[in-house]
């Protein structure tokens, strides 16, 4: 499947890759227009230090609505929507009877009787089947992927280069509120969300498919003047392993439950249920086999998901789900499910294509969040 900006992709030269089905752009090794070369150390530091721009239209998109909307979505996710109000975004997780999770997602609260859903793009029809299938209420639940476009827009000048654009919110974070552009009404409302995946402040942007394009290029010819780049999925993705963030079928699965993930707090086991509650239950009071580690490279190695992590003596204590170069630590870092009783500070081993790298567990994120 294509992204409404596919075409925009591929004419800039961007490296496209396959993202749950969707081709999507990893980095942008060429200049684009009065952007210098991008690329992914440079894209993400352009996100650290001023704003960058990324297509996330791959994301999926359900709307749910009716009277008991509220009650029925409380009954099946984890977290808890009477926390928030109206107007305001909550992270959530599905799980299945076993308290394994088909996926974490972002779910968007306009009232009691409506809400966006917004799932990863690979798992929004297993989402999307499991509230139809629940669905006890008449409830109103469309499969709104191709409906909507998501762009985010994030770093320390998001609000300065949106304000240039006439977008000029003040929302909380996980707030969000619906404008129209200043001088482009055309491209009819947009959804803005004090939200992110980056660890910095910022803002993601939900158009209607059709008007992805034209506020694209909105942004693209903005994002220049304030120091900022068009970025990639790449850099997404070093962006949020530094700040610890769970990526689904890497520190989230079928086989990782929240409370492994250290995604506990999205669970409010004093909910009388939700899919999973009971599995989920059983497993605090007996204990995590496993917990959600960082790892901090001693070395030049880089961590990568997959490889196994030993200790002093040659045992294995856990695995790694994720790893890469933190462009801004200029360092290798990892996240890795490890055995529970491994202090933060202890140093392990992990095997780099066939040559030993030392590590040291840390809680993450590796470098501080400046979402609010």
């Amino acid at each position: 499947m294509e992204s409404p900006l596919f075409d925009w992709h591929s004419q800039v030269g961007a490296k496209l890759a396959d993202f749950g089905g969707w081709q999507m752009p990893i980095e942008y090794p060429k200049a684009i227009g009065d952007l210098s070369a991008g690329g992914v150390i440079a894209e993400h530091t352009a996100v650290r230090e001023s704003v960058g721009v990324f297509d996330v239209s791959h994301l999926g998109k359900i709307e749910v609505s009716g009277l008991g909307a509220l009650l029925f979505l409380n009954r099946i996710f984890t977290n808890d929507l009477d926390r928030i109000g109206h107007g305001s975004a909550q992270y959530n997780l599905l799980c299945d009877e076993s308290g394994g999770v088909i996926d974490d997602l972002i779910i968007y609260r306009y009232n009691e009787s409506k809400f966006l859903l917004v799932p990863n793009a690979a798992n929004c029809a297993a989402v999307f089947a499991v509230l139809e299938a629940a669905n006890d209420l008449g409830l109103t639940i469309k499969n709104a992927h191709h409906y909507y476009g998501v762009l985010a827009v994030q770093g320390p000048r998001s609000k300065e280069m949106l304000a240039s654009l006439g977008i000029a919110v003040e929302l909380d974070y996980m707030a969000f509120t619906e404008v129209t552009v200043p001088g482009h009404e055309d491209l009819g409302s947009v959804i803005v969300c004090r939200t992110g995946y980056t660890g910095e402040f910022g803002y993601e942007l939900i158009p209607s498919w059709k008007a992805t394009l034209p506020l694209w290029e909105l942004l693209v010819g903005s994002v220049g003047k304030f120091d900022g780049r068009v970025c990639g999925l790449g850099a997404r993705d070093t962006l949020r392993t530094e700040m610890g963030y769970p990526l689904h079928g890497h520190e989230l699965s079928l086989e990782i439950s929240p409370l492994q993930a250290g995604a506990g707090w999205a669970v409010v086991l004093g909910k009388s249920e939700f899919h999973g509650h009971d599995a989920i239950a059983t497993e605090k009071a007996n204990g995590v086999p496993r917990v959600m580690r960082g790892l901090l490279a001693l070395d030049r190695g880089i961590p990568r998901g997959g490889m196994t992590v030993t200790d002093g003596t040659g045992a294995v204590v856990g695995e790694l789900t994720s790893g890469t170069f933190s462009p801004t630590l200029k360092t290798g870092i990892g996240l890795a499910l490890l055995q529970p009783g491994i202090a933060l500070g202890t140093e392990l081993t992990i095997d780099v294509r066939g040559r030993t790298s030392s590590v040291k567990v840390v809680k993450p994120p590796f470098v501080e969040s400046h979402v609010r």
